[in-house]
């Protein structure tokens, strides 16, 4: 399931991240590439035990446990916490598929508190589209190739296991914050299923509220839920 979930972050929020990872020092994005990924990966990202990623990943993890519809769509078990990325001058990267499992460490990256199994990849815009050319986000699924360039606060969620790319950006920046979570539901097929049948089921509530079928679909909602969660 390829979904958009639209004010993620308000625009105050967008301007918080901006002004703050302005005054960061960036690195090289091979930091947290795999062996594969390394060899495509041409941009700055932020170090993941930097102050100001912290902060900002903090902040994006409650906005997040407070958003219905991401909750809906990505039913999360774990999250890794949020980073963040800058193209520029010609920084893209190539075709790949993300790591199956992430790590999490400790603040001086010497232990692992804990992975996190890669089910779904985010990626939240953090620049307007018409502040850089190029950057897009390219996700190859079974019709195709998805580009996606959405407006600063918005969020993409998309299967993990999927092919994808960034293009060069040949003008300004394109700064983003991406992250991936691993969801009581492994499987994308199911939880495109169970997502339909949860919005369905809020749109039941705001128009027939009282009818019984309701009661029967929720029930119906749980117990496929019960029977794919891997918890």
């Amino acid at each position: 399931m390829l979904l958009q979930i639209p004010n993620v972050l308000s625009a105050e929020q967008v301007l918080t991240c901006r002004h703050l990872l302005s005054q960061a020092d960036w690195a090289d994005g091979k930091i947290t590439a795999g062996h594969q990924s390394a060899k495509a990966k041409h941009n700055l990202q932020l170090p993941e035990g930097h102050p100001i990623a912290q902060q900002l990943a903090s902040m994006i993890l409650n906005v997040l446990n407070q958003n219905p519809l991401f909750i809906s769509a990505a039913l999360p078990l774990k999250i890794f916490p949020p980073l963040f990325n800058c193209y520029q001058s010609g920084g893209h990267f190539g075709l790949h598929v993300d790591n199956a499992i992430r790590d999490i460490r400790s603040v001086d990256g010497q232990r692992v508190i804990e992975r996190v199994r890669t089910d779904i990849s985010a990626t939240l815009f953090l620049s307007q589209p018409d502040e850089y050319e190029g950057g897009e986000l390219l996700i190859e699924d079974t019709y195709g190739a998805k580009s996606v360039k959405l407006p600063a606060g918005h969020l993409i969620l998309y299967p993990s296991t999927s092919l994808h790319k960034v293009n060069p950006v040949t003008r300004g920046a394109r700064v983003a914050s991406f992250f991936w979570i691993q969801s009581l539901v492994r499987d994308d097929a199911q939880r495109t299923v169970l997502f339909d049948l949860d919005q369905s089921i809020q749109q039941l509530n705001t128009v027939a509220s009282e009818h019984s079928a309701l009661v029967q679909l929720t029930g119906v909602y749980h117990n496929l839920l019960r029977m794919w969660s891997n918890v």
